[in-house]
């Protein structure tokens, strides 16, 4: 059992920064990946960044490059997502999900398999 928290949401005026943070605990893995997904009302689940966590290879949606920057600390067994620039679409809740098993450059944006509960993130205009 591997169980995700997730921690840092909030509200945030637009142009303003947050940082997500992800703390995973339970089962560990010796080649997997952390990403953060996020879901705004009414729309579908959508990824927004990934790391492996051997190595360090992130991964960005369009959307977030260059505003975004995904890292993980190893000792911690947790992962953050620095968010700044931030923008109304940008709202949404963020969730934090393991892949256990990477193999494939596509494994970083689908297949994950655990998730945390999700944090609200709400950029106001």
């Amino acid at each position: 059992q591997v169980q995700l928290v997730e921690s840092g949401g909030g509200l945030v005026q637009t142009g303003g920064s947050l940082r997500l943070s992800c703390t995973a605990s339970g089962r560990t893995f010796s080649n997997y990946a952390m990403g953060w997904f996020r879901q705004a009302p009414g729309k579908d689940r959508e990824f927004v960044a990934a790391v492996r966590w051997t190595g360090g290879n992130s991964y960005y949606a369009d959307a977030v490059k260059g505003r975004f920057t995904i890292s993980r600390d190893n000792a911690k067994n947790t992962v953050y997502l620095q968010m700044n620039s931030l923008k109304p679409e940008d709202t949404a809740v963020y969730y934090c999900a393991v892949n256990d098993r990477v193999r494939y450059y596509s494994d970083y944006f689908q297949g994950y398999d655990y998730w945390g509960q999700g944090t609200q993130v709400t950029v106001s205009s």
